[in-house]
Formats: structure tokens, sequence, C-alpha cells
């Protein structure tokens, strides 16, 4: 990975063209991290049910933080885990998924 500060200095002189590739290298950062893709809709579904991230994670056997990653569309789920995502949430496997129309 760049270190911004080595795009700045070269040899302790500032160059204009450190400089460009910086702030396009921010602003790429910036892009990726703003377009975040929404995948799934396990966060919804847990609302719709009443239920908790703690109270899937425990019918899945599964660490609390993972569910909070899929639940903030950090993470998915594998396809074998979002079946059984499903099944504990007695829901259709297409619920789970946002529609791609």
């Amino acid at each position: 990975m760049i270190v911004i500060s080595q795009l700045f200095n070269l040899n302790g002189y500032y160059s204009a063209l450190n400089q460009q590739l910086a702030v396009i290298y921010i602003c790429l950062i910036h892009h990726l991290l703003m377009k975040k893709l929404i995948l799934n809709r396990i966060k919804a579904v847990l609302a719709e049910e009443g239920k908790t991230n703690k109270e899937l994670a425990d019918q899945l056997r599964v660490a609390e933080p993972t569910v909070s990653r899929w639940c903030t569309n950090t993470q998915q789920p594998s396809l074998e885990m979002l079946f059984e995502i499903a099944k504990g949430l007695k829901r259709d496997v297409r619920d789970l998924l946002v529609p791609n129309k």
C-alpha cells in the first residue's frame, strides 16, 4: 500500500506530480469507501422478524460481529450460510437478497 507521505515527498522535495498522484489516490479510496454495494437484506429481514443480530448469531453458531458485518454489507455470507440464514428466519432465500432489477 502506498503511504500518502511517500507520494508527497521525493528526496525532501515536493513534486507536483506526486501531489497529483496523492489527490487521485485519495479520491479513489474515497469513492471505493462511499460506494458500498448493498447486496443483502439481512438487516431488514431481521427487523421485519423482530430478531436481533445476537439471536441470529446464536442460532447459526457464529460470532455476533460476523452477523453485524453481514447486516452492514461489509462482508457477505457464503451461499450455504445464506440458505442457513433463510432457514433460521423461516424465509425464502430470495427475501435476503437485493433484487437485481
